[in-house]
Order: C-alpha cells, then structure tokens, then sequence
C-alpha cells in the first residue's frame, strides 16, 4: 500500500463525520440505528447515497439542501477519505460518510428513517443481477427504512442498468416520479430549477463520459 493511501486511511480515522463499524458492531444492529437524529442534533429528513464512492454527489446535494442530512456509503475507505475531508475542510454540516456494505443498509436505520436514496452511477453488474443495486434483494433492504412516498433516485450510464431497473418498476407495479433516458438533452431543459441543479451535479466520472457522448438516464421511483 502506498504512503498516500496509508496517510488517508488513518486521517480517515481521525474525521468526526465518518462512521467506520466493526461487523461486531453491525450484527443484529449498530446503535446508532433509530439515533441519526442524535448524530446530526436536529430532526432534518435523511437522505443516502449508497455507494458514494468520492462522495461528489453527496456534498453536492447536501450544498443545495442545507436543511437536509445526507450520508454517503461505501466500503472503500480510500473513496470516502475524499468526500470527508472536503466537507470537513468547507465545514458542511448536513453530511456524514458510512463505511460499509449496502448490504447491511438495514441494520443502520429503522423504518422511516430515510427520506430519500440516490443509487449514482452504481455498478450495473452484467453477469450478477442479484447484486444491481435496484434488484429485489435490495429494494426489499429499502423498503425497511424509507419513509412513506420515499423516493429512490437512479443516474446511470449504463444502459444495462436503467432498462433493468425500468423493468423492476413494472414488473412491481411501483410509481414512477420522473424518467428520461437521455437528461442533459430531454429532461434539465423542462425541468424546475430544483431538478435541473440537483441532476447537473457531476462526479468525476460522469464528465469523462460525457466527453465520450454517453448519454447519462434518470429515474426517479416510489416503491
């Protein structure tokens, strides 16, 4: 491991904003689940981006929504360290970073806890459809902590991925809140002004993709 790497992991240690359980401290449930409100001192609306990578998105959403918490997931300190320590460095109060699997999202919050998911440009899984983070497995894992009418945000580039995920809807029966499969040219121009600016946050990678004219799709559901 790199000097750098090894340099972020233990400043990772030393954030206030990050949670790093133990599985120990996961199984049957963390104690904080049922308690973020505690964590953030106010009864604001929780909002999750799970698998968050750099937390880009995160602090972008929590910049626009400062009357929000957002908490950021992922199992790869070495992404995470990034997120924590902008919003440490800028003093971004309304977010904290959770390292862990989302697997194990429901052992950190209690029914009715979130208000929102936003699933940004996850890892559409070509050859396991168990693990797309939009399949039964983990809806079922959503479902035990959203709130009512709680919406779950999708932004992908991955064709595979947006048509799985559209087939799910249907399959289900869920509500379908907004969809387009091309934003930039069909849905920000005739979106409000809140919309267009939380869909025109970009990660890193997103804009290396739209440099390559991928086009990037959203959907927006209730389930």
């Amino acid at each position: 491991m790199g000097k750098d790497k090894l340099k972020r992991f233990y400043e990772l240690n030393t954030f206030t904003n990050v949670l790093q359980p133990s599985l120990n401290e996961i199984k049957p449930a963390h104690k904080i689940k049922g308690k973020w409100n505690l964590e953030f001192k106010n009864d604001n609306p929780i909002v999750l981006e799970l698998g968050c990578g750099k937390g880009e998105y995160t602090v972008g959403l929590a910049k626009l929504n400062p009357d929000v918490n957002f908490i950021g997931v992922d199992i790869k300190g070495a992404r995470i360290w990034r997120g924590a320590k902008t919003t440490n460095d800028e003093n971004i109060e309304n977010v904290r970073f959770l390292r862990t699997k989302i697997d194990f999202i429901d052992h950190f919050f209690t029914k009715d806890e979130v208000s929102d998911i936003w699933l940004t440009f996850s890892d559409p899984q070509p050859k396991r459809p168990r693990k797309r983070l939009t399949s039964p497995l983990f809806i079922d894992r959503y479902k035990k902590i959203l709130c009512p009418n709680g919406i779950i945000h999708l932004k992908t580039d991955s064709n595979l991925l947006y048509h799985y995920t559209l087939d799910e809807i249907k399959e289900n029966n869920y509500k379908i809140i907004e969809n387009s499969d091309n934003i930039y040219s069909e849905l920000i121009p005739r979106a409000s002004e809140k919309l267009k600016e939380t869909l025109s946050i970009q990660t890193f990678y997103e804009s290396l993709w739209l440099k390559e004219n991928k086009t990037i799709k959203y959907i927006a559901f209730v389930v």
